[in-house]
């Protein structure tokens, strides 16, 4: 019989405090392996993503969704995802998740994925909107002239304000965490505008790398006093993962904290103890593992634990960081609650903890904590 562990982690509806939307396009497998992987580079000859600790979570849990049996071979589990649309697939596996909101990053290949719109109209449960920094300001910045562009930014965050959330900032990816702590002047962000700027070309969408102006963007939503989504640690080769250790932040969050944001460290594998440490002794930061779960599929359990080492549980929430193959959205939820459940079990077991306490706490990482932060029941 289920003890109330069990209950609490297999009902529970989940916020999904930083997802992307499912495939909204065909992928053959070649295109779908490398979407179950961070490398952008081809896979060596004779060898697949299905082999990684994501590729057998995805037979091992996905497959029965299918009607296949558990842990089939990546051969027939791609021979009938194959038979399945993307919108079937999408309703599918989204639905199973058993997630009551998404907290959509729309700032990623956004043309290739359902947008929040339509997965507002289509899954059980609401959609809401996170906006990325960067993907703004470029988009600001095709309309103004380099002077303009402080202003006008700040408009265009007054602006998504009125639906949004929170922001997303990918500065890890952009440059990295050791970036000047303070906050820019405006002649300089009017100096690096210009000086970016003048390097446009027709046709050719802006990419902003200047560090002034990626720091006057982190300053600019800490302005608005939303919550501000930073990717930490693992991701794709366009990062250096030396660089993107949030021990980094430590000056910077001293700085903005009396803004009251809420820092969000997402993901932080394999730095998610030093998140840990900097949500434990910053009030206004917070911590998830969601990219490093599915990534680290049967081991997950071991990086869930980890997490709850130092982080204070109110500073604790789940993602999925799920993007493109449906899978991603369900594998996020069924390994964080089952890693969550074999941490707390033994705990429990062990005497440490009651189990009305942790009861208490998986509903706190699971939905809570994201509703008050983000202030989803208002």
């Amino acid at each position: 019989m289920p003890t109330d562990l069990d209950e609490t982690l297999a009902t529970v509806r989940l916020v999904d405090h930083h997802v992307h939307g499912p495939l909204a396009l065909e992928v053959d497998r070649d295109g779908f392996e490398s979407l179950i992987s961070e490398s952008d580079r081809p896979q060596p000859p004779g060898l697949t993503a299905f082999d990684s600790q994501l590729g057998f979570a995805v037979r091992r849990h996905c497959a029965p969704l299918l009607g296949l049996p558990e842990r089939v071979a990546a051969d027939d589990y791609w021979d009938a995802r194959a038979t399945w649309s993307p919108g079937e697939l999408a309703r599918l596996f989204l639905g199973a998740a058993g997630v009551g909101d998404w907290v959509v990053d729309t700032g990623f290949s956004a043309d290739d994925i359902w947008g929040v719109e339509r997965m507002e109209a289509v899954l059980d449960g609401r959609s809401r909107e996170i906006v990325r920094l960067e993907s703004t300001l470029e988009d600001v910045a095709l309309t103004c002239e380099p002077e303009e562009l402080e202003q006008r930014f700040r408009e265009a965050l007054d602006e998504a304000a009125r639906t949004a959330v929170g922001w997303k900032s990918i500065v890890a990816y952009r440059y990295g965490f050791d970036f000047e702590p303070t906050r820019p002047t405006s002649a300089e962000v009017k100096a690096a505008a210009r000086a970016w700027m003048t390097t446009f070309e027709s046709g050719t969408r802006p990419r902003v790398e200047d560090p002034v102006l990626l720091r006057f963007l982190l300053f600019a939503a800490c302005d608005t006093g939303m919550p501000l989504q930073l990717h930490v640690g693992f991701g794709d080769p366009d990062l250096d993962m030396h660089r993107c250790n949030p021990a980094l932040l430590t000056e910077w969050l001293r700085t903005v904290e009396p803004t009251g944001v809420r820092v969000m460290l997402l993901h932080c594998y394999p730095y998610h103890r030093m998140a840990g440490y900097l949500a434990h002794v910053f009030p206004h930061v917070y911590m998830d593992v969601g990219l490093g779960i599915n990534y680290t599929g049967a081991a997950s359990s071991g990086v869930i634990a980890e997490s709850m080492e130092l982080a204070p549980f109110g500073k604790l929430l789940y993602s999925s960081d799920a993007w493109g193959p449906p899978e991603l959205h369900y594998l996020g939820s069924v390994l964080w609650r089952r890693g969550t459940v074999a941490v707390l079990r033994q705990w429990v077991e062990d005497g440490e903890w009651s189990a009305s306490d942790a009861c208490r706490v998986a509903e706190m990482v699971a939905r809570d904590n994201a509703r008050r932060v983000y202030g989803l029941d208002a």
